[in-house]
């Protein structure tokens, strides 16, 4: 799945830098500590863009970044055990190599953040929500470095799922 029909949908998914980047090295991202719905509101092909105010989860250190960019990979929601009790839903996501960039010069540019000089950042608090397509397209190109052409077929990144799939074939 690449293509964007008139029905994908954009979301963003406030997550630590530390958390987003083992979810693209899995392949996969969590949702709201673990939470199942906000992950089935997202269909295959819809599109992911994560969002992170701290470098990492217990941590102070503001990142304040979006971090990583990607394409729900299919229709599953699943749980994982990660041990210790905690067993949250995972979705699978097809990542493209992107770079981090600060949300500071977008805050006018964005519709979620635009006219909320003060209060910008209380739409990252709902944890996940959708964005508008054209929200997409100014993040897309500013962390993947070309426009976002819904026609195009994406190189996404090897994770350790896609590998592990291609191993077992």
């Amino acid at each position: 799945m690449s293509q964007a029909s008139d029905s994908t949908r954009f979301w963003v998914n406030v997550v630590s830098f530390e958390h987003v980047r083992n979810g693209v090295k899995a392949g996969i991202t969590q949702s709201c500590h673990g939470k199942s719905s906000p992950l089935k509101r997202m269909a295959e092909g819809d599109w992911i863009v994560h969002y992170s105010p701290k470098e990492t989860f217990q941590g102070n250190k503001p990142c304040q970044k979006f971090t990583s960019i990607g394409q729900v990979a299919d229709s599953e929601v699943y749980q994982f055990d990660m041990g210790g009790g905690f067993i949250p839903w995972r979705r699978n996501i097809n990542y493209l190599d992107c770079e981090p960039i600060p949300i500071a010069g977008l805050l006018e540019d964005l519709t979620f953040t635009q006219g909320k000089e003060r209060s910008w950042g209380m739409v990252f608090r709902y944890g996940f929500f959708e964005m508008k397509r054209q929200d997409f397209t100014i993040l897309y190109k500013d962390m993947v470095g070309i426009f976002f052409d819904p026609a195009a077929v994406p190189h996404f990144l090897p994770s350790e799922r896609t590998i592990a799939s291609k191993t077992l074939v």
